[in-house]
């Protein structure tokens, strides 16, 4: 998941935070030498806060580049009209957590708390707030705020806002800096926060709020929810592409996985209900399957060819592209004209995208293959995470008795 900055945010930042902002409109990096003391640490808080960040709350932030969780107490701000306040339960652990405390992309604003995968009860309900009262099950995922007025606000579709903020790292309406899911409270507007159906558990369904709608949004866009009996690829079995399975078989697809990795194929099938495996290196298999699918999207973030994925597609077939490597991706023209196939980008969906997601996760009884963990194990869980030892997604279990603070 990227974290945009818009240009109107950016004008709120120190000229040192300015030069660490990424720009979601020319997906531009620009990157400094994290310059991170103790002394700075101070100052950069209080710069974080406004006069009405008055709740104090424990979490685990990571301080500077070492990349390491500690826990961390800090301030939020008081339950506004338009806000909930939300007791987490649990928090899921996306690779982008990852990449933030370890200022992969030279963007991180220190301290950072992370974690947009976030389940949890509601505790407080501002006064223009309708549609929840005390006592709900909720969720938030990637999005903390967006104009409110551009077109794609204003037509559900605010993921896309030139000045959309993240549930951590961005920054808010007020001009502070936004905190995560890696912690015991949060204050959220009600316009980014979902309802958990009744009968989803809170710690499977957590990190739907971010890779289950990363995936579940392409298959909406090409009209594969309710349209049953077609052939859908799915490249990598991670987190993501885990999901992708499950999503395509509840819809009733044939689906085929595409892996790197051979000994994945007996949980594809078994575990997961796969109807057909592809080694990906395996040019005999790639050429049986040629021209087969109608559909495929590509969870891999690791650099990689286009082309190969792309012979598999039939003609008039589309790619989604959900993925986020660090290097480009080759794209090849010849399989891509001669096929004349399309290739997508999507990203995480708009609020009322996720509600109808996790509706229809209910439906299905679609829930994340997880791992819980506690909260001393955020560290431990991150190293295996880099070393894709997770089958399929770390949780962290926040309300739980482990807690040092």
């Amino acid at each position: 998941m990227w974290s945009p900055c818009s240009s109107q945010s950016l004008n709120r930042l120190s000229s040192h935070d300015r030069e660490s902002s990424f720009f979601s409109t020319d997906l531009l990096f620009l990157r400094t030498e994290p310059q991170v003391s103790e002394q700075s640490l101070e100052s950069q808080l209080m710069a974080q806060t406004t006069p009405n960040h008055t709740q104090t709350v424990s979490g685990w932030a990571v301080l500077n580049s070492s990349g390491k969780a500690v826990p961390h107490t800090f301030k939020r701000r008081e339950n506004g009209v338009d806000d909930v306040t939300i007791e987490i339960m649990y928090c899921g652990i996306c690779h982008t957590d990852l990449h933030f405390a370890r200022n992969d992309w030279g963007i991180t604003m220190y301290p950072v708390v992370p974690g947009h995968e976030i389940t949890g009860i509601i505790t407080k309900v501002g006064s223009n707030v309708n549609k929840f009262r005390l006592g709900d099950r909720v969720g938030v995922g990637c999005l903390a705020a967006s104009c409110l007025e551009c077109d794609f606000c204003k037509s559900s579709r605010e993921n896309y806002c030139d000045q959309i903020q993240l549930t951590y790292n961005g920054i808010f309406w007020d001009g502070s800096i936004t905190y995560g899911g890696y912690s015991k409270f949060m204050v959220a507007d009600h316009r980014y926060v979902v309802r958990i159906p009744e009968n989803l558990p809170m710690d499977a369904t957590a990190p739907l709020l971010c890779a289950g709608i990363t995936v579940f949004s392409p298959f909406k866009d090409s009209n594969l929810v309710d349209s049953p009996g077609k052939k859908v690829g799915v490249v990598g079995l991670g987190g993501l592409g885990h999901l992708a399975v499950k999503f395509g078989k509840a819809f009733g697809h044939h689906v085929t996985v595409i892996s790197t990795s051979p000994f994945k194929e007996k949980e594809a099938r078994e575990r997961l209900g796969a109807d057909a495996f592809i080694v990906s290196t395996n040019a005999r298999e790639l050429q049986a399957a040629r021209r087969t699918l109608d559909f495929i999207v590509d969870t891999v973030s690791a650099k990689h060819s286009l082309g190969p994925i792309l012979e598999l597609l039939t003609v008039n077939g589309t790619l989604a592209v959900v993925c986020a490597p660090d290097q480009p991706m080759e794209l090849p023209a010849f399989p891509l004209i001669f096929g004349k196939r399309s290739i997508r980008g999507s990203m995480t969906g708009s609020t009322s995208e996720t509600q109808e997601m996790l509706d229809v996760c209910s439906k299905h009884n679609i829930t994340c293959d997880i791992e819980l963990v506690k909260t001393d194990n955020i560290n431990e869980a991150w190293d295996r995470l880099a070393r894709n030892d997770v089958r399929y997604r770390f949780v962290i279990d926040i309300a739980g008795k482990s807690s040092n603070l």
